[in-house]
């Protein structure tokens, strides 16, 4: 499965979930964020890539449903409720981002 991570800025949350996944055998994974400040912005090609989208915010999955409103309703949304209170790799996060990703990655999911 190809999973995507998503926040705003691409800079704690989703790199964040990029790390922990990024040596599963069950994953492929990659991160992004949706405004135009992040450190590697969301396209086409990269939503295109994922089998499944991790978004952060209720937020995030309105900006994409802004910004390729075309492409939108082809994909497979996650929002996982994960607010910007965190930094990179800081435990409270690490331990969330698990909690909400592993039932998705369930084989009956």
């Amino acid at each position: 499965m190809k999973l995507l991570f998503l926040c705003s800025r691409n800079q704690w949350r989703s790199p964040t979930a990029e790390a922990i996944y990024q040596n599963d055998p069950r994953v492929q994974v990659r991160s992004a964020g949706t405004c135009s400040a992040a450190r590697t912005r969301v396209g086409e090609k990269l939503l295109r890539w994922a089998d499944l989208i991790c978004v952060m915010e209720h937020a995030h999955k309105k900006r994409l449903r802004d910004d390729f409103p075309d492409l939108f309703r082809e994909l497979q949304i996650e929002v996982l409720d994960i607010p910007d209170d965190y930094t990179f790799m800081e435990p409270a996060l690490i331990e969330l981002v698990r909690e909400r990703v592993e039932p998705l990655l369930a084989p009956d999911a």
